[in-house]
């Protein structure tokens, strides 16, 4: 009796339901581009370096190019086009493009997801690996722009368009789009 290669699965992107089946070695990445046509997300390197295959899986970010897709059955997917509310951009995607974040715009829609998370993960006081003091009663960090550098270094840009990046980051967080207070610094966001 030969075993199926393939199993049917539910995944809940952008709020919501698509139910398809999938071979059992389809990434999630795939299974979004493939067979559900949200190419917002993209391939880039397919080994989990570049980061412009980045999504929220759950709210925290993963490269969808070493996520199986049926290791993302039940768990909330947003990827670049869920992140607008309906024609408002999100203050992260409006930063970018205030602020130039972007120049050919490939690695964007990764660099935005990212973006989104690192807020969130400074705002609820996770410290990175250039945080001078990470003892609980020092508080959430000043996001500085080493800070949001360190914390954006899984995503690249080959354009270059890192100052911009780090920039829009900074403005987004001091608009404060998650709800939680965090510290910004003003060297940054100015």
């Amino acid at each position: 009796m030969a075993l199926s290669t393939s199993s049917p699965v539910t995944l809940h992107i952008n709020g919501e339901k698509h139910t398809l089946s999938v071979d059992h070695r389809t990434t999630l990445l795939d299974a979004l581009r493939e067979r559900l046509d949200l190419t917002g997300t993209k391939k880039g390197c397919d080994q989990g370096q570049c980061g412009a295959c980045t999504v929220l899986i759950d709210g925290r970010r993963a490269v969808s190019c070493l996520q199986l897709a049926v290791a993302a059955e039940g768990r909330e997917i947003t990827t670049i086009e869920g992140v607008a509310e309906g024609d408002r951009l999100h203050p992260v995607q409006q930063a970018f493009l205030d602020l130039d974040g972007f120049q050919c715009g490939y690695c964007t829609p990764g660099q935005i997801c990212s973006a989104l998370a690192v807020i969130e993960e400074h705002a609820a006081g996770w410290p990175s690996a250039v945080t001078a003091d990470v003892s609980p009663e020092a508080g959430v960090p000043p996001l500085t722009a080493d800070e949001i550098r360190e914390r954006m270094s899984g995503n690249l840009c080959r354009c270059g368009a890192y100052v911009s990046i780090v920039q829009a980051v900074a403005r987004a967080a001091a608009e404060n789009p998650s709800g939680v207070d965090g510290a910004v610094d003003e060297e940054v966001s100015a």
